[in-house]
């Protein structure tokens, strides 16, 4: 199975928008559509509550006609228009689809965070973590979040193996990003986020990337948009990640990032699979 996960920072301005940079997200989805990915996992949609407009989904069909889709998004008293994920999937595949709530702190799991395949032998989950914002103003929450989080997807290993993948809006290791010594009070990079995201990998979980790369270095995933210079100069951070089951690590063939150009912000995921 080949399965490619991307924040896309906003179908409706990659689907519908005419700046330049919505050309760049435009030439994302070329990049996806051309590794013929089985599933596809999309986080930051930003759509409301009703979903996927007839325009998106005309335009969705134009790169992934023979997928279905499926959404979730924020809805009150969470945000409108605010975080959100899609999984599109091939039309011969026929998943169980789940919402789960959490039990995260309050609108979290109203916000359109998680969304789970069910497949007869496996688990494919995708999730947007919660930033831990401006002045780390919701970091207590975040951490609540990892732990409730970690639980979730342990419950799911208990019955079937898991892939797991999305934005989790957490560097790691120091090795996953360009300037750990001025980040270690910033969101993303906390102690407690990182002790979050640790937690989360002994409780059974392998990072797809690590597992078939070892500790390379410079290899990232985001890069400021606000930032003309951040991708020219690889001033990067590796926050976007597919994770396995340790028990099926074994199964990983590739772990790669997809290339997006000249575009900032997230680039694409890509793991593949023998299951």
């Amino acid at each position: 199975m080949k399965l490619i996960s991307w924040n896309i920072d906003s179908l409706n301005a990659a689907l519908t928008g005419k700046s330049e940079r919505a050309e760049q997200s435009r030439a994302v989805l070329d990049t996806i559509q051309a590794q013929a990915p089985d599933i596809v996992a999309i986080q930051e949609t930003k759509l409301p509550a009703g979903g996927p407009n007839k325009k998106h989904v005309e335009a969705l069909a134009k790169w992934f006609a023979d997928y279905d889709f499926v959404w979730r998004s924020s809805v009150e008293p969470a945000r409108k228009g605010y975080a959100g994920t899609l999984f599109l999937y091939r039309k011969s595949l026929t998943p169980k689809v789940t919402y789960p709530e959490i039990g995260a702190p309050s609108p979290m799991d109203q916000e359109g965070r998680i969304i789970t395949l069910e497949f007869p032998k496996f688990y494919v989950s995708q999730v947007y973590t919660p930033n831990a914002g401006d002045g780390l103003k919701r970091l207590a929450e975040r951490q609540v979040w990892d732990q409730k989080y970690a639980a979730y997807l342990v419950e799911l290993d208990k019955t079937k193996p898991v892939l797991a993948s999305g934005d989790y809006n957490v560097a790691h290791e120091e090795i996953d990003l360009a300037h750990p010594k001025n980040n270690h009070q910033s969101a993303g990079f906390t102690d407690e986020e990182r002790a979050g995201f640790t937690n989360l990998l002994k409780a059974g979980f392998t990072d797809s990337f690590r597992h078939v790369h070892g500790q390379v270095e410079g290899v990232y995933s985001w890069w400021a948009q606000r930032s003309k210079t951040s991708k020219i100069n690889n001033s990067g951070w590796r926050i976007d990640y597919w994770l396995t089951s340790n028990r099926i690590a074994d199964k990983i063939v590739k772990a790669e990032m997809l290339d997006s150009g000249d575009r900032r912000d997230h680039t694409p995921i890509m793991l593949e699979i023998d299951l």
